[in-house]
């Protein structure tokens, strides 16, 4: 089984390349493509220094990620946020879950490096979350086999959202489950902004979604401030 590594990037000079140091400790990944949104730092020069495949383009995490899953070639294509550091078994564990043929994808566990009080517990909301809902946060590394996503039309299109899109999507195919490892991810965004201000602004997003509101509505309406996609 072999890997492609698909990280939407836009100015994300200082967290990049230890991403990318603990992609390259994972033995099954073949090739890694940086979809770069139009940054104005050093990212670009940083990952094309350390050897990955950088594509250029319109930003727009979903757009992005879909440029580099329609390229890629491995059996089984990781879609990784460019804060998030992949375990040097997260190969291994993709292909434990894999192996049964109901699966067509999942995410791994997920915890925030140096979290402040109130972001800790993450790992356990995975797990409800995938057992409830069948769902998983684009910060939790999702993967799929590379022959189910073109299945289910590729990553979707959109701004942001497009993992409530692409599990709903994959959710038709078969199931979705974890990974026996996890990921870590920043909390530099709780940090900069506040827990309590960070966690509102991902529900009222949430909610918002829920209630019919479009990908772009909400790109529009939630610009500013915390990612909403940094998620717990």
């Amino acid at each position: 089984m072999t890997l492609s590594i698909v990280i939407p990037t836009l100015n994300e000079a200082e967290e990049l390349p230890a991403t990318l140091r603990h992609v390259a400790a994972v033995p099954e990944v073949t090739e890694v493509l940086v979809c770069d949104g139009g940054s104005r730092d050093a990212t670009r020069e940083r990952a094309r220094s350390a050897g990955v495949r950088v594509l250029e383009g319109p930003p727009g995490r979903g757009t992005q990620l879909r440029r580099g899953a329609c390229l890629a070639v491995g059996d089984v294509v990781v879609l990784l946020h460019a804060d998030t550091w992949l375990p040097p078994d997260a190969g291994t564990a993709i292909g434990a879950v894999l192996a049964r043929p109901e699966v067509v994808g999942g995410a791994f566990e997920m915890e925030f490096r140096d979290p402040p009080l109130f972001v800790r517990g993450t790992r356990f909301r995975c797990r409800l979350r995938m057992r409830w809902f069948q769902f998983a946060y684009g910060d939790q590394a999702l993967f799929v086999r590379r022959d189910e996503l073109a299945r289910a039309g590729g990553v979707p299109e959109v701004p942001l959202m497009e993992e409530f899109l692409l599990c709903a999507a994959l959710r038709r195919l078969g199931r979705l489950a974890l990974a026996p490892a996890t990921v870590s991810t920043s909390s530099r965004r709780f940090r900069q902004h506040g827990t309590l201000r960070t966690y509102l602004r991902m529900g009222m997003v949430t909610l918002a979604w829920w209630f019919g509101a479009s990908p772009a509505f909400l790109q529009r309406r939630y610009a500013q401030g915390p990612d909403p996609s940094s998620r717990s």
